[in-house]
């Protein structure tokens, strides 16, 4: 049986003992959202694998002598970066199984991460802060 890195499995005793803190310090961590585990029928706390290791990277960064907000920015643009590495792979996914033509191979990816082909010349509209890719032709063609 595989257990997922994601299962909230372990109770908040548990998780303190696996991450090395006290369970205070577990729950200082909820209630600022630095680690948020699950939570189980009864309100009480449940901690993945995943929280475990988040826990001990907290713990590694604390004792790095970075303060308890600057280690929930780091995460929180942790999180962040994630986020848009997979929308980036989404992105290169869709435009793999777009048909190549000369005429699509411009295309303008809008603040709101849309992706809209333009024909050569075309601006997209209305004017946004939007990114324009361009990739030339090859010489002959």
């Amino acid at each position: 049986m595989d257990i997922s890195a994601d299962q909230p499995i372990f109770v908040i005793s548990v998780a303190a003992e696996l991450a090395d803190m006290h369970p205070q310090t577990l729950r200082q961590y909820d209630r600022m959202g630095i680690v948020s585990p699950s939570r189980a029928p009864g309100k009480s706390r449940r901690y993945s694998q995943r929280d475990i290791n988040m826990l001990r990277e907290v713990q590694r960064l604390s004792q790095e002598g970075v303060s308890l907000e600057g280690i929930k920015r780091i995460l929180e643009l942790e999180n962040q970066v994630a986020a848009l590495q997979h929308r980036v792979t989404e992105l290169a996914g869709e435009l793999a199984r777009r048909p190549q033509s000369f005429d699509s191979r411009i295309f303008a990816a809008g603040a709101a991460g849309d992706v809209v082909s333009l024909a050569r010349g075309q601006r997209p509209r209305p004017r946004t802060q939007a990114m324009v890719l361009w990739r030339p032709r090859a010489i002959g063609q």
